[in-house]
């Protein structure tokens, strides 16, 4: 195939001739122009939902690093703004609701691009799975609260997957302004908690040594061995990294936004370092609220980790001592049920991406061509959201029956799936780096730069590696012990990527017309969009 190019004003799908013409049906485009920069931002920060993460991911971090938590959102911080600099890079190219595998077939060729698909679609699904169960365990633990009413998470599971296929079975817009409202609250929250504890000293004085990166690994200074038994800085990079999974999704609306190489710019930029400066004040906060010395043991109590406690655990999480102590049982109540509105904004949003997955796979004829249609006049994906539904109701299902406590729903159902998915994330992303670039070496040297597309995406990479391999390393700890599922996680992993490869190298023999589809549904319109510092709009076709 060759390249084309996009002159001002024409608006084309690249390599459109190659393309299958069903694959460019009306019924299988995302609406255009329902989404700004705002929407974006709004749909990519929500999928990362900070007082979800703060409640859920904080306290796992604390676990790993005790006090220098804040320490591993540091870290995590910085290894996410450079692997950025080459992302945004390689979204002002090529931009389609596939993100990371269209990335990937358009830099290292379409057989990497199938298997990072199918991978990429796999770690979605899982979010989206696991997210129902924390959403089934604050509504438990919320309810039990207020009302004094005991319903079993697992119930409540349920009914967060009813309301999250709901929601998102209206159009995109609409979504964006759910979760707009629910992020503008958590925010604001996080933040009042924060100042009053920064303006009244904490417990013991405001100290910095929290901020300290290389705490994150000594557990005999962060006290995470004298309370937990053992230190792992896997744990705290995990429960860091996972605060912001999510934050990658801008690309995936570009099809859908009004100006997509304007838009997935300050989006990622945005949700990476805007919630990144966020997470960083609130956990140093919230180690300050307790004080080094006791951090970890709050964390213990949340858990029912202490021996001898009698108890499952002793609130429902960490935090809601520290609201009642430093702001008013009025900001407990508030909090309780900001995690819950948090909790359904994240499941929505990692359901909504993992439907464009699909979505974007089916489209291009990788997955039935049934599930790629859009709904009249809306057209959004109903039947791949509807088919990623179906999913999580069997994946909770087979959880409930081995486990059905409303803890473990957020310590198993939730916590397992997270394990799956940040795992499969991360070495997609490692690929990513690689893909980018070969990308700007070799088909659009137009846009090479020594920074932005050759050391950022060397840095991003081995940050990724390090995650994976902290990931490994650490695994029982992280999951509380090793069974199969957990044992499972690189494996399963590994031979998703290798059956999308094999099934790549088959189409390539005998089903051209498959082969050729794969990452090649790219919208390129310029007029003013993809024309950016200059660049020259180029989606090369390998």
């Amino acid at each position: 195939m060759s390249d084309e190019y996009s002159e001002p004003g024409m608006h084309h799908s690249v390599a459109e001739g190659e393309i299958p013409t069903e694959l460019r049906a009306e019924d299988q485009r995302l609406k255009a122009g329902s989404v700004g920069v705002i929407g974006v931002i709004f749909l990519v920060v929500t999928g990362a939902a900070p007082i979800a993460a703060m409640l859920f991911n904080g306290p796992l971090a604390v676990l790993g690093a005790g006090w220098a938590a804040p320490g591993a959102f540091i870290l995590t911080l910085l290894g996410l703004v450079v692997f950025s600099v080459a992302y945004v890079q390689m979204a002002r190219r090529v931009n389609a609701a596939g993100g990371f595998y269209t990335f990937i077939s358009h830099g290292l060729g379409k057989v990497l691009g199938l298997a990072a698909a199918c991978t990429v679609m796999f770690a979605y699904v899982m979010f989206a799975c696991q997210q129902q169960g924390v959403s089934g365990y604050w509504l438990s633990t919320t309810f039990d609260n207020w009302f004094g009413v005991s319903i079993p998470g697992w119930i409540l599971v349920f009914v967060a997957i009813a309301i999250t296929v709901g929601i998102s079975y209206f159009e995109v817009k609409i979504t964006a302004r759910i979760l707009g409202v629910a992020l503008c609250a958590e925010v604001l929250m996080l933040t009042i908690l924060g100042v009053v504890i920064l303006v009244k000293g904490g417990a013991n004085g405001i100290s910095f040594a929290p901020l300290n990166p290389a705490k994150v690994f000594d557990g005999e200074a962060n006290s995470a061995t004298a309370v937990f038994g053992s230190a792992a800085a896997g744990i705290a990079l995990f429960g860091a990294y996972f605060s912001w999974t999510g934050f990658e999704m801008a690309p995936n609306y570009a099809e859908e936004s009004k100006h997509p190489a304007r838009t997935v710019g300050p989006a990622t930029y945005g949700s990476v370092i805007g919630v990144g400066i966020l997470y960083i004040f609130v956990m140093w906060m919230f180690v300050e609220g307790w004080g080094a010395e006791h951090v970890s043991h709050a964390v213990a109590l949340q858990y029912g980790a202490v021996p001898g406690h009698a108890l499952p655990h002793e609130y429902g999480s960490a935090f809601y001592p520290i609201t009642d102590r430093y702001v008013g049982h009025w900001m407990t109540i508030i909090y309780e049920a900001l995690i819950i509105t948090s909790s359904f904004a994240a499941g929505i949003a990692f359901y909504s991406t993992a439907s464009r997955y699909v979505f974007s796979m089916a489209r291009e004829n990788i997955l039935p061509g049934v599930l790629g249609k859009t709904r009249a006049g809306a057209q959004n994906p109903w039947r791949a959201s509807l088919a990623v539904g179906v999913v999580m109701v069997v994946y909770c299902t087979l959880f409930i029956l081995s486990d059905s406590s409303t803890l473990a729903q957020l310590t198993k159902t939730s916590t397992y799936g997270a394990l799956m998915g940040v795992f499969a994330l991360l070495a997609i992303q490692a690929i990513c780096c690689i893909a980018i670039i070969w990308f700007f070496w070799k088909e659009a040297t137009d846009g090479f730069h020594w920074w932005k597309t050759v050391i950022a995406p060397i840095i991003g990479c081995a940050a990724m590696i390090f995650g994976c391999q902290q990931m490994l390393a650490n695994l029982g700890a992280l999951a509380g012990g090793e069974p199969l599922f957990v044992r499972l996680i690189p494996w399963v992993s590994l031979a998703i990527f290798s059956f999308g490869f094999v099934v790549a190298l088959y189409w390539r023999a005998n089903r051209k017309d498959r082969y050729e589809a794969i990452g090649r549904f790219v919208d390129v319109n310029v007029e003013g969009d993809l024309s950016v510092e200059g660049e020259t709009a180029v989606a090369s076709a390998r």
